[in-house]
């Protein structure tokens, strides 16, 4: 009877203890809970204004769609930048854009400059992305393409 009691009294003890070093971790305070959401990486905004994290695809044109970003693949995607290979399709819109032939264009990507989103500002997205054309690339661009990113 003794040695049950003795038993009883070490799973009691060890209960309590148990559950005393928890309680801390299962209350975050404020301050944590902040650095947690300032920790996520940032959201590339898309033309619906859908937050998407390292997305297959992307359309740079929202308006028309003849300029977008195919077969992504995201070699980091960090809370100061993220880049990703991928093919840029753009129209030729020769003779107009209606009747104009999609061409594929090699290209790294880059996404920096993370700041609030308005729509939820407790959401960092990127603000800029730049393109480097890998080979050929259409006529009118640079190596080099840095684009403004909605907001």
């Amino acid at each position: 009877m003794l040695s049950a009691a003795l038993g009883l009294t070490a799973t009691v003890g060890s209960a309590t203890i148990g559950s005393a070093s928890a309680a801390p971790a299962a209350a975050p305070s404020a301050a944590r809970a902040a650095a947690v959401r300032q920790a996520a990486p940032p959201v590339l905004v898309d033309c619906l204004w859908h937050a998407k994290v390292r997305p297959g695809d992307f359309i740079l044109a929202c308006g028309d769609g003849n300029s977008r970003l195919v077969s992504l693949h995201w070699d980091s995607w960090g809370t100061k930048s993220a880049r990703a290979t991928g093919v840029n399709v753009v129209n030729d819109c020769d003779p107009y854009c209606a009747a104009g032939a999609f061409h594929p264009y090699a290209v790294v990507v880059k996404l920096d400059r993370p700041q609030a989103w308005k729509k939820n500002p407790q959401v960092q997205h990127w603000t800029r992305m730049t393109l480097t054309y890998l080979g050929d690339r259409p006529e009118q661009f640079g190596r080099v393409v840095t684009y403004p990113l909605w907001n």
